[in-house]
């Protein structure tokens, strides 16, 4: 059935979309409420989403923000260590947290009817965190471990981790989410405090809750729990350090005796999502699926299928970013060709792209996929809700949230060339082979 109905949506034409029931006000204390309502299941998703990641940190204690996220599990001044979660857990719901370079995210699935529990308690973490000695060291050794297994152990990971710094000279986007393996050993309880108390705090946080709720029943509910919360008057404006003008290629080579596949990528410079002008981003995030999503993607049909010369191929855009993002490229080279080989083909096949433009077809087919994808994202409020807060936390609205289909939709061809030009510059863009060591004799 959902294959049918996928067949079918992407036959018919789309008109303006249905946006979902939203509602947002924000606290006198300046935290901003969120309220998606869908009444279907009685359950309901509540993040909590702070406008500080990786990025905000300061120089020498790079890691200390994803550091933080994970001693906020470890108990306040009325919750024992792992007694969130374990009251979670026992109302039968599930609850995490991820951070990223411009956020970090707390959130709850529960019962409509443990809402007022779930958001208390979250209020109470924001102010009441309490932490011991030995929770510093045991989750230092914890997120240590896991940056073992994600990165020390990946040679793609560790790839990556260069790139970026590649691509980054000046600013805090350059520095790896995880943190830097060095800085990421002197974290102490004082590092984690002055981060926690310098951005945890109402005035620097959206609260998002999805599901069966309503907004008057929510607006109570954190008027009492959050709105108690005194704002912090020394909050600091979210100014980063910016990257100069990039006017040479930069390009690196990563050797380690793991890699089982050498493959080459590059990522050229490109703007993020802004508020009220999101053409430009809708005009990249068309041009990546053009080239590198799927079966019919230019780079497919002429690497893998004409010229048989990878065997796997991608391109990436997220305009979701606060500052200057990336459009990235990559090629899995077949057996037999080199990575110069791969890069070279690369290129002729964005130099044809330039000058022939897409597809119509294909650009329908893009735009109708995504459309459809829209229509499938709605039936999950906890996609929903994560869709408005990230996009919250990096400067976005909720209008603009609500027009990005449409805008998607009536982005034209013309506006994905003209950003096509503008964004494939070799001096603005790094690349890089992942290969394994050369052979001596």
């Amino acid at each position: 059935m959902r294959t049918l109905l996928a067949a079918l949506l992407l036959a018919l034409p789309f008109g303006p979309a249905q946006a979902e029931a939203v509602t947002s006000f924000t606290l006198s204390n300046g935290m901003e409420v969120v309220v998606i309502e869908d009444h279907r299941a009685p359950v309901v998703t509540h993040m909590v989403w702070y406008r500080a990641g990786s990025a905000d940190e300061a120089p020498g204690v790079s890691g200390v923000a994803h550091f933080l996220e994970h001693l906020m599990f470890k108990g306040t001044d009325t919750l024992a260590p792992g007694e969130f979660s374990s009251t979670v857990a026992r109302s039968g719901g599930s609850d995490n947290a991820f951070t990223s370079y411009d956020y970090t995210a707390y959130f709850q699935r529960v019962a409509a009817d443990r809402l007022d529990l779930v958001m208390g308690m979250e209020a109470d973490r924001m102010v009441n965190l309490h932490l011991r000695d030995e929770d510093i060291a045991t989750e230092r050794d914890v997120i240590l471990e896991e940056r073992n297994q994600r990165v020390e152990n990946s040679p793609s990971a560790l790839f990556r981790e260069q790139f970026g710094a590649a691509q980054y000279l000046n600013h805090p986007y350059g520095v790896p989410i995880i943190g830097w393996r060095h800085e990421m050993e002197a974290l102490d309880r004082d590092a984690a405090l002055a981060f926690y108390r310098q951005y945890y705090a109402p005035n620097n946080a959206i609260a998002v809750i999805a599901g069966d709720v309503t907004p008057e029943e929510v607006r109570a509910m954190a008027e009492r729990h959050y709105g108690a919360i005194p704002p912090n008057p020394d909050l600091p404006v979210r100014a980063r350090p910016e990257e100069p003008p990039q006017r040479a290629e930069r390009r690196l080579s990563y050797r380690d005796p793991r890699v089982s596949q050498p493959y080459v990528t590059r990522a050229y410079l490109a703007p993020e999502r802004d508020s009220g002008a999101q053409t430009e981003a809708a005009a990249l995030t068309l041009l990546a699926a053009l080239l590198g999503n799927g079966q019919t993607s230019v780079l497919n049909q002429a690497l893998q299928f004409d010229q048989r010369i990878a065997v796997q191929v991608g391109a990436w855009y997220s305009g979701l970013s606060l500052d200057d993002t990336s459009l990235d490229l990559m090629v899995v080279p077949a057996a037999g060709v080199t990575l110069d080989e791969a890069e070279a083909a690369l290129d002729e096949v964005l130099a044809t792209f330039l000058k022939t433009g897409p597809d119509p077809e294909h650009l329908d087919r893009i735009k109708s996929r995504l459309r459809a994808q829209d229509i499938y994202d709605r039936d999950d409020v906890s996609a929903l809700a994560r869709r408005y807060g990230q996009a919250m936390t990096q400067g976005l609205t909720v209008a603009d949230v609500q027009a990005w289909p449409d805008i998607l939709q009536q982005t034209t061809a013309e506006d994905i060339m003209a950003t096509a030009r503008a964004v494939f510059d070799r001096r603005a863009s790094v690349t890089g082979h992942l290969m394994t060591p050369e052979v001596t004799q």
